[in-house]
């Protein structure tokens, strides 16, 4: 399953009567979830970088969750963005850390949506005003979801709504949010995405025995790789032993890149992948590949039908 990091801006979540309720729904029916409060976690404002880029790191599914200021996110958020979003993890010339995670806006605006009209008093569309951040997405290489937001989201005692009114406005959004947040992680792109770093961790380690990866075969597996052509549970063997003896354990697959592709039950899955290794004749290899996987649902279960690797060099 599909991990969803959820990071909530409000800087004083506890005076809140919107976000607070929206991430607590999160936090009840989301599966694997994780809330970070930026409130509780850095009240100084001293963001605490390593943490929050592994949080990242493992995530698949990245939701912020802020309350809309002046047209923008609070201080906060934009200060952990700042922070967080740095050269060569987000960016730069190795900065692909967030390539292809899912990213969420989930926000609530205090202003009713006719305000934002190009007659109305805010001039400009909630989408216009987002243009920052789905740039900021579309240079860290990540895929920008459609924001998810609510109007008329404050509560001024007296003088705008009532406080019942803002809680059930929250209570809707956060149900479309959990329910959004659902077919993100249940989508057939994360679920290979999920299948192509599982592998490959997997086979980094070269473990003696190999059920890991039958599970994830089609029993007549058709495997297309430079040592020949294999078929069957039975030729997946013989390949991967094969394998097993020319290289060490802990060599490092780096996955460079992965896009997928569906046309009706039909899955396609084009990679980019580096091998970095040592074989045991003592040869150093660094070698960039393509690979295709061809791709079925069994049983509810992803399954590879057919594996073709081509070598780009040497």
């Amino acid at each position: 399953m599909s991990k969803v990091l959820v990071i909530s801006g409000h800087p004083n979540l506890e005076a809140s009567y919107t976000n607070k309720v929206i991430l607590e729904q999160a936090e009840k029916n989301v599966h694997n979830v994780e809330v970070r409060r930026l409130d509780t976690l850095y009240p100084d404002y001293r963001i605490n970088i390593e943490a929050e880029q592994q949080a990242l790191l493992n995530a698949d599914v990245i939701v912020l969750q802020f309350p809309f200021y002046w047209y923008s996110v609070p201080a906060l958020l934009k200060k952990w963005i700042d922070d967080v979003f740095s050269y060569n993890f987000a960016y730069g010339s190795k900065g692909d850390k967030l390539k292809g995670k899912d990213f969420l806006l989930s926000f609530t605006i205090g202003g009713p949506s006719e305000s934002y009209e190009p007659l109305g008093y805010n001039h400009f569309s909630i989408e216009q005003l987002m243009m920052p951040l789905q740039q900021t997405a579309y240079l860290a290489g990540m895929n920008f979801q459609k924001p998810l937001y609510t109007h008329g989201m404050v509560f001024i005692p007296g003088v705008y709504n009532t406080q019942e009114d803002v809680e059930t406005k929250a209570m809707e959004h956060a149900n479309t949010l959990v329910s959004r947040i659902d077919a993100l992680v249940d989508s057939t792109e994360n679920r290979v995405r999920k299948l192509v770093k599982e592998w490959f961790a997997k086979l980094d380690v070269l473990p003696e025995n190999g059920d890991y990866f039958l599970e994830n075969l089609s029993a007549n597996i058709a495997w297309f790789a430079p040592e020949g052509e294999f078929n069957g549970h039975a030729g997946f063997n013989d390949w991967y032993q094969t394998v097993r003896s020319m290289f060490k354990p802990d060599c490092q697959h780096i996955v460079e890149d992965v896009k997928v592709f569906e046309n009706g039950s039909d899955i396609k899955a084009e990679l980019r992948i580096r091998l970095i290794a040592e074989t045991f004749d003592g040869e150093s290899i660094n070698l960039l590949v393509n690979e295709t996987w061809n791709l079925a649902v069994q049983d509810s279960k992803l399954v590879i039908t057919r594996y073709l690797v081509e070598p780009l060099q040497g």
